[in-house]
């Protein structure tokens, strides 16, 4: 009789622990299906972006509305190679600006079986040398002849820029005698502001969309031959595994599309707001409430 309660026992003990890890496991799977992650812990999304004023405008920008929703937003700049190399080996998972089918075709091609791309969101840019609009120079050709002007020197952004890249072409193509000075987005427009506002020479490589075009009149040097190529669109990519991790962020970045006026006031409203991005992208969002839920709405 004491060996059967014994038994008893035992077998009350064994079932009990069956039905709690049953528990578990139910509770375990629930917890790793995608669904719930994006309902629950949402998890961290890490975009990566170089230092453009349009890609940290747009990265502050989803940044302030993916933390709206519950997500962990890590925003790291890095150089455009360790952009696509970070994408490729998933310790970047988006990048916003791919600039195809001409400008960012290198670095796709090289990394095309370890990425992801995704839809388009602004259309028709441009690439190329500009100059204020006072400066009495129409094209690249003419350049040589206007030498002593500006010094000889080319106000570039980055090194490793593929807007750099072209630009480096563009001398030997038209066989200036001009120096390709490399600096950083920010540097280039602040000489650009100081010689503009003293209404001095400069040219600088330059880019659509920019804010300065809404700032400053200024013009693109007409490029014969053709050298930074025809207008590109501007896509977002992703590491593989991105959209079945997040299946509804990815939603909204596919819904997502910029005319030149909206990214155009997006980059002022940041400027107007000391530089500072995140006030910045915050002040633009308030103001576009419906644009930014036709975007992002599907994620509760």
């Amino acid at each position: 009789m004491k060996e059967a309660r014994h038994w008893t026992y035992f077998i009350f003990i064994i079932a009990l622990l069956l039905f709690v890890l049953a528990g578990c496991s139910s509770d375990g799977t629930q917890k790793n299906s995608t669904d719930d992650k994006e309902d629950g812990n949402k998890g961290t999304i890490h975009i990566g972006l170089q230092n453009w004023a349009e890609t940290i405008a747009v990265a502050n920008m989803w940044k302030i509305v993916l933390e709206d929703k519950g997500y962990d937003v890590e925003l790291t700049s890095v150089t455009k190679g360790a952009l696509y190399s970070g994408l490729a080996d998933g310790s970047i998972d988006v990048n916003l600006e791919v600039w195809l089918p001409h400008t960012d075709k290198p670095y796709v091609s090289r990394y095309k079986d370890e990425i992801v791309k995704h839809d388009r969101w602004y259309k028709n840019t441009r690439l190329g040398l500009a100059v204020p609009e006072y400066m009495d120079i129409d094209s690249m050709a003419q350049l040589n002849a206007n030498k002593e002007k500006f010094n000889g020197k080319i106000i570039g952004i980055e090194p490793g820029a593929s807007l750099m890249k072209m630009s480096d072409k563009a001398v030997q193509k038209y066989n200036l005698d001009y120096n390709l000075i490399e600096s950083s987005g920010p540097s280039m427009t602040a000489q650009l502001k100081k010689k503009y506002d003293e209404k001095e020479p400069i040219v600088v490589t330059l880019w659509n969309p920019h804010w300065a075009f809404a700032v400053w009149d200024l013009k693109y040097l007409d490029d014969p031959k053709n050298v930074y190529g025809e207008a590109d669109n501007v896509f977002w990519y992703s590491r593989k595994g991105f959209k079945k991790e997040f299946p509804k962020v990815t939603k909204s970045l596919d819904q997502w599309n910029m005319s030149h006026e909206q990214l155009a006031s997006l980059m002022n409203v940041i400027r107007k707001n000391d530089n500072q991005p995140k006030k910045g992208a915050a002040k633009w969002i308030e103001n576009h409430q419906e644009l930014v839920e036709k975007w992002a709405g599907g994620i509760k």
